[in-house]
């Protein structure tokens, strides 16, 4: 579970997050949508514990700045942070020791599963943008967190490792995990969300439940009304943000 309440975030006089409350349950795949600059990636480095806001931020009932609450986080970051003279290896031990991981079958299928078995040598400098971000999965994935943020996960990544993040998405749900994505590519995340959350200028003008039986208008129907200037009404399953 990941609460969020009346989160503000202001860089000097510009208000990039503007008292921002929601939640995601267990078992629940929540997005972020919005075009660049909605404060997508403020709210998700706040939930990180990254950034200092006004608000409450709690994981599985824990202050999100609490040591209780990073052992239950994975955390994907926009940017993927590696060490340039690490291997790839060295990463994974890195990690391994910090959350105290003894059983590595996670890592070890994640890294079958983005065919990264022949290059764990490679130093993190010689990596690609996607190579490199497929280690930040393997990172923020083999401790089996219970809650998992992904901030534009799919950014550099090829076709056959989008095929295989998108089952990992299925399965965090499958396992009961909380996760929220960030993204502004619309069509990489129309299949599998429960809840989306449409930003702009830092707050939620919309929320839509994904549902099996609405005849309602596609997410992306409705992004674009709302990111187009057409005024956010209550429309069948969606709900204007407060």
């Amino acid at each position: 579970m990941l609460t969020v309440k009346n989160v503000t975030k202001k860089y000097g006089k510009s208000l990039a997050n503007d008292n921002l409350s929601f939640e995601v349950g267990d078992g629940e795949i929540a997005i972020l949508l919005g075009p660049n600059g909605a404060g997508k990636s403020t709210i998700i480095k706040s939930i990180a514990g990254l950034l200092r806001y006004s608000g409450d931020i709690s994981i599985c009932g824990y202050d999100n700045s609490s040591l209780d609450a990073k052992r239950l986080l994975g955390f994907v970051p926009e940017i993927p942070a590696l060490y340039d003279l690490l291997t790839m290896e060295e990463h994974f031990e890195f990690i391994k020791r910090a959350y105290k991981v003894e059983d590595t079958s996670i890592l070890d299928s994640l890294v079958t599963r983005f065919e990264l078995s022949d290059k764990l040598k490679k130093l993190g400098k010689e990596l690609s943008k996607g190579m490199q971000q497929k280690v930040s999965i393997c990172c923020a994935l083999m401790h089996d967190p219970k809650v998992v943020i992904f901030d534009e996960p799919m950014v550099g990544l090829d076709p056959h490792a989008i095929k295989e993040l998108k089952q990992v998405f299925a399965e965090l749900k499958s396992a009961g995990k909380t996760v929220i994505i960030s993204t502004h590519m619309i069509d990489t995340v129309e299949d599998y969300w429960d809840v989306a959350h449409i930003m702009m200028n830092g707050r939620i003008v919309a929320t839509k439940h994904n549902r099996a039986d609405s005849d309602e208008k596609s997410l992306q129907d409705l992004f674009f009304e709302i990111t187009e200037g057409t005024s956010v009404e209550t429309i069948g399953n969606v709900t204007e943000g407060k």
